[in-house]
């Protein structure tokens, strides 16, 4: 459903009149497009601390013109701006190094261009040095503080990093459309060695992607965009849904596996679909069954748990006992902000949700040492589905405005978080759980 809310304030007497009554005042999101792939304007760097982070290469291959100060102009009310300012932090240290995270970006805060990037790089936390970890702790209230403020379409996310080299995938992603609905995010990224593909256009290429619950919503999303990124994609939907489920397969030019994914051995039909084995392993299918607590019978309850939480830990459990996924595999599933923040009416729903998190929490190290997948989440807030369309008006209002940025999230969103966790590249990336919620007010 179109949020006609965010096209009247695009219009002259709606920008007034939201600003007369102070209501929300969203700014329509640039998204990625094979148009217009990049950012518009240069990228500003700017230090605070001693930093030994060699970042000038993997800025230069961000396709965005990096500059040390803000061009002629770029500050006034108005102009074009910077597409993005990276403030690298890493070697904040104390108190007086918070002072030159304020120096850094104080003056250079309004040259943002609307839907820019602000990215903050900060050092993991050093448990031998309360100093130090109070003042990169800190950078995470800053960042979250400044995306809360910022407004106009702009992000702000805190990765914490060694070794600029293995979050190339990450700071690309940060620092493009791909990334509109992303914001108030902290990720951390390892010091494992990447593996840069051989085309960043299409880095999936010669690999096989499975994406649960692919035949419509979100997961067909997902399936397009890891399709566009050069995987031969699996769309996976219960018989059901195996017309649309072919539809999409056909569209994307990959393959149809109708599916039961509760099934105990659906790990195992999954594994002798695809003798050749998996690359990517996408657990997106998932139902709601809302009722409050009080009124909520066992029918209700065991099916949102079976299918969002059982099922993706017997799948996933299977295929890496098997073998099926390959090294250098990478497991992406879908948890949400209903089992990070809660939300009344979905104790079922909050509770796989927050399930899936733990799962990805606790086996990402053990996939990683053993099997060479990575593993990570995706949470996604107020998307604009088909489900949300059905949501009471104000509650559906309620839920667009309350985030950073005022508006719901599209699928394309969700996708393309997933596509960038998915990427050969993020093999640095493990144990996160992504909100994709615009920096939702709640529980962020």
């Amino acid at each position: 459903m179109a949020d006609r809310y965010l096209s009247f304030t695009g219009t002259g007497p709606g920008r007034f009149l939201s600003r007369r009554l102070g209501l929300p005042q969203p700014a329509a999101l640039r998204r990625w497009s094979p148009e217009r792939p990049s950012l518009d304007g240069p990228l500003l760097r700017v230090t605070a601390g001693k930093s030994g982070l060699d970042l000038a290469p993997v800025l230069a291959r961000t396709g965005l013109e990096v500059v040390e100060a803000v061009p002629a102009g770029g500050a006034a009310a108005g102009a074009a701006g910077v597409a993005a300012v990276v403030l690298d932090a890493s070697g904040v240290r104390d108190v007086n190094g918070l002072g030159e995270v304020h120096a850094a970006l104080h003056p250079v805060v309004r040259s943002v261009a609307a839907s820019g990037r602000v990215l903050v790089l900060g050092a993991p936390l050093d448990a031998g040095d309360h100093h130090q970890a109070a003042a990169q702790q800190a950078l995470e209230g800053f960042a979250r503080s400044l995306g809360k403020e910022i407004g106009r379409g702009r992000t702000v996310n805190l990765v914490r990093l060694a070794d600029a080299s293995a979050a190339e995938s990450t700071l690309r992603f940060l620092l493009s459309p791909r990334s509109a609905y992303v914001s108030g995010q902290v990720i951390q990224v390892g010091a494992d060695a990447p593996t840069a593909p051989g085309d960043w256009d299409r880095p999936l290429a010669g690999r096989t992607a499975l994406v649960t619950g692919g035949a419509r919503g979100i997961g067909e999303a997902v399936a397009e965009t890891l399709a566009r990124d050069g995987a031969h994609v699996v769309v996976l939907d219960v018989p059901a849904a195996e017309a649309d489920a072919r539809r999409v397969a056909e569209r994307l030019g990959g393959t149809a596996l109708p599916l039961d994914i509760t099934a105990a051995d659906a790990g195992e039909r999954i594994a002798a679909a695809l003798p050749d084995g998996l690359d990517v392993l996408i657990h997106n299918a998932g139902i709601t069954r809302d009722r409050r607590l009080v009124n909520m019978p066992a029918e209700r309850w065991s099916p949102v748990l079976e299918v969002n939480l059982a099922s993706v830990l017997r799948t996933t459990d299977a295929l890496l006992a098997s073998g099926a996924l390959r090294h250098g595999g990478r497991i992406v599933a879908t948890a949400s902000i209903a089992g990070l923040a809660g939300n009344a009416g979905q104790t079922n729903y909050g509770a796989s949700k927050a399930g899936v998190a733990g799962m990805v929490r606790a086996l990402a190290p053990r996939a990683l040492a053993e099997h060479g997948v990575t593993v990570n989440a995706v949470a996604p807030g107020f998307i604009e589905t088909k489900m949300t369309a059905a949501v009471p008006l104000f509650i559906r209002e309620a839920g667009r405005r309350m985030n950073s940025l005022a508006q719901g999230g599209l699928p394309v969103d969700v996708a393309e978080t997933t596509a960038w966790l998915a990427h050969p590249a993020s093999g640095a990336v493990n144990g996160q759980v992504v909100r994709v919620c615009g920096q939702s007010l709640l529980g962020a």
